[in-house]
């Protein structure tokens, strides 16, 4: 299993969007450099704000596309092109409509199952197999009301739920960067 080199938080730019059912990814990734005391700054080159250091014995790019989440791709693309970073060692955070709040769930490879900014970011790599991690928010329960839901904040006992996986999700984060997926794995999908 190859270390993780990029980790990518999906969400919009914008203080409106900041507490969204969308932005899981970017608040995942926050919470990952607070820990690691790493600070994000703003690249135009990767259209994005990006953070590195050493995480676990292991030099990990931080990555939070500043193009919106239909254009991840754009952001996403250009980093991975300057760095080299073959797919399978880059892990994408993303909301998953699939999953219940309180559900997080890591996978490689699959197909982008609607989420606009997965569907870009394979258009962009010419590749699926790359590591996601899916925090589940839900689901509407109607197709024409998922961008509204998804643009909207989680009602609070959702929020506790979406908190609970997403911590479940960063006490795995380690294993993940080493490349000990199958234990990271383990771990997440049987608590």
């Amino acid at each position: 299993m190859a270390a993780i080199r990029l980790i990518v938080g999906l969400g919009n730019p914008g203080r409106e969007y900041e507490s969204t059912r969308h932005n899981v990814g970017f608040l995942w990734v926050d919470e990952l450099a607070r820990l690691q005391n790493l600070g994000f700054r703003s690249e135009a080159k990767f259209h994005g704000l990006t953070a590195r250091g050493q995480l676990h014995g292991h030099e990990v790019l931080l990555l939070k596309p500043q193009t919106f989440m239909n254009v991840s791709g754009r952001s996403v693309g250009a980093l991975v092109q300057f760095y080299k970073i073959p797919p399978e060692e880059m892990l994408v955070v993303h909301d998953e409509l699939d999953l219940p709040p309180g559900v997080a769930r890591l996978k490689i490879g699959g197909g982008h199952g609607g989420h606009n900014g997965l569907k870009d970011i394979i258009a962009h790599l010419g590749s699926r197999d790359f590591w996601r991690l899916r925090i589940g928010i839900g689901h509407p329960g109607d197709r024409s009301e998922v961008s509204n839901y998804v643009l909207n904040d989680p009602r609070r006992e959702e929020r506790e739920l979406i908190d609970e996986a997403m911590q479940k999700a960063q006490s795995i984060a380690h294993l993940v960067i080493e490349g000990k997926t199958e234990a990271a794995m383990l771990k997440l999908h049987s608590s």
